[in-house]
């Protein structure tokens, strides 16, 4: 199950990116990222007041620093695609799948199988194919992605060191981190020199948004929340890290963008690699007692 949803996190965030170009068509980033998480804030707060009362110190020892390393993350996104090329955006921020095994090495002290290194340079590689002709400059835009890929990897594994064994229920943390998030993006918005204009009142503008906020948000925290907890944070990289993918297809089907044989070849690559590790972890088999 666990896997399952990590895959379905994975399609709804790679539909996300073209949804997303067209509502900060219509708002500052800012203002869209702030109305996406405060309004799941809103929604989830009866979850997250409940945890606050019930484990006050453990829940914002464990909401506070992941909160603050996703509104991190959002805005390396968000600056970082302002100043790059889509294609090296999309392959940089899959280079989350490679660094994750060796973050949880680190800080988890846990070594990955090496099912997970293969596994994770073959997404690699279907990502490279995916997204056409690559040019690093390690410019501002490629470095802030690059800095959001390593983020990426430290958060899935602080989720899993910070809420293993512990009390707090998935549906309280993540509205809890939604906090952070929202209310971070409204204090950034404040300290810019032009104040944010008043929210507009088109219906597709609120159309994402209210899509944004029921599956990219409320769903897909909660699952990756929920399944980082009962799965290793390499193989939540390796099956979240499918995302360009589904990115590709959604661009395909709702954005009239045609696939080339090579980016079909690495869409191909990227989902083999993400069902490879959805498969079961094969555990060796406890040694039979000796007879007599």
């Amino acid at each position: 199950m666990a896997e399952i949803l990590l895959l379905l996190v994975a399609v709804v965030w790679g539909t996300s990116y073209g949804l997303a170009k067209e509502a900060v068509l219509l708002y500052p980033v800012l203002g869209f990222l702030a109305a996406r998480f405060c309004l799941t804030f809103l929604i989830l707060s009866p979850a997250a007041w409940r945890e606050l009362r019930r484990h006050p110190r453990l829940a914002l020892s464990t909401a506070l620093p992941l909160g603050g390393l996703l509104l991190a993350i959002f805005l390396c996104e968000t600056w970082g695609v302002a100043h790059t090329s889509a294609a090296n955006a999309a392959f940089l921020i899959s280079l989350c799948v490679v660094l994750t095994p060796f973050a949880e090495w680190l800080l988890l002290k846990q070594a990955p199988s090496r099912t997970a290194f293969v596994a994770a340079g073959i997404s690699l590689c279907g990502t490279a194919l995916l997204t056409g002709s690559i040019h690093l400059q390690l410019n501002l835009g490629d470095g802030l992605m690059l800095a959001a890929a390593a983020l990426r990897a430290l958060f899935v594994c602080m989720t899993r060191r910070l809420t293993a064994d512990q009390p707090i229920s998935t549906l309280g943390l993540t509205g809890l981190q939604t906090g952070v998030v929202g209310l971070g993006c409204l204090i950034l918005a404040g300290l810019q020199p032009t104040p944010l204009p008043a929210l507009p009142a088109s219906s597709v503008f609120w159309g994402i948004v209210a899509y944004m906020v029921l599956f990219c948000t409320l769903f897909a925290f909660f699952a990756q929340n929920w399944a980082i907890r009962r799965s290793g944070p390499s193989r939540a990289a390796l099956l979240t890290g499918s995302e360009p993918l589904w990115g590709a297809l959604f661009a395909m089907a709702w954005l009239g963008e045609a696939m080339t044989p090579q980016a079909v070849l690495g869409g191909l690559l990227i989902l083999g690699a993400s069902l490879w590790a959805a498969l079961p972890e094969r555990r060796p088999l406890a040694a039979s007692p000796a007879a007599g």
